[in-house]
């Protein structure tokens, strides 16, 4: 049975350099077994109602500004499975979860920073999957335990976003010290995910040290992909810490397997 992932994707200059993080993506996607596709839900996407794409190949959406050409010149041409949007719908209609089906949306920068470090060949069926920061943490808990069936089928789910990513708190130029507040709120994190105590989890922004820093309160889409994932492994509670990093003083690289 797959692991389902929590994967921050940080800033989109991640896509064009060599660091400890990028490193241990890549060396990731090399170790993991070759899944038959990936569902990702991406911070990127945000829709009132859950949207599941049924493309045929995608498009790479540059959703970012005043970046270097380089970023601009990568493509990354992942093709969908409409097999697999099927089961996804089916899945939901059978959980009581509304959905709606997106025909022409590409890849945002969530999705392919996070997939062509995985797997730089687009050589893996993907489903591309909105977030909804209006639901309760609960209800989008509920949507990635829809999808937990999946992983019996060597399918990798996986949400992308970041634990605390604040941009009004970065520093650009911070690279040698992370903010004490950052690593409360993550260590507090840590704690509850290694207990899978979802009851304090689902209550966060209220009992989590920093949170509002970390997570702030019309800012949410980055911080909810950790509950579509963690969602998707309920049949098998288990939470993994495989990476940590900081960057710009308090930008969270983390990486959480669930399950496995």
């Amino acid at each position: 049975m797959f692991p389902s992932f929590f994967i921050a994707h940080g800033a989109p200059l991640l896509a064009i350099e060599d660091n400890e993080y990028t490193q241990f993506l890549t060396q990731l996607g090399r170790t993991l077994p070759r899944p038959k596709a990936v569902v990702l839900f991406s911070a990127h996407w945000e829709a009132a109602v859950q949207r599941v794409s049924q493309v045929d190949e995608y498009e790479t959406i540059y959703d970012f500004g005043g970046f270097p050409e380089a970023l601009y010149r990568i493509k990354y041409p992942a093709k969908g499975n409409e097999q697999l949007s099927e089961e996804i719908k089916q899945l939901f209609t059978e959980q009581g979860i509304s959905y709606e089906v997106e025909t022409s949306r590409g890849l945002d920068h969530g999705a392919w920073v996070v997939l062509r470090m995985l797997y730089p060949d687009a050589d893996i069926p993907v489903i591309s999957m909105s977030v909804n920061p209006r639901l309760s943490p609960e209800e989008q808990y509920k949507i990635g335990r829809a999808l937990s069936a999946l992983r019996e089928k060597d399918i990798l789910i996986i949400g992308s976003g970041g634990t605390v990513h604040n941009l009004g708190m970065v520093n650009m130029a911070g690279e040698n010290q992370t903010d004490q507040w950052a690593l409360d709120f993550d260590k507090w994190l840590e704690e509850h995910l290694n207990n899978w105590d979802v009851e304090s989890l689902f209550q966060y922004h209220s009992l989590a040290p920093a949170a509002k820093l970390a997570v702030p309160l019309y800012g949410s889409e980055h911080f909810i992909p950790l509950f579509y994932a963690m969602g998707a492994a309920h049949n098998q509670q288990k939470a993994t810490l495989l990476h940590r990093s900081y960057r710009y003083g308090n930008l969270s690289h983390s990486v959480w397997q669930f399950g496995g």
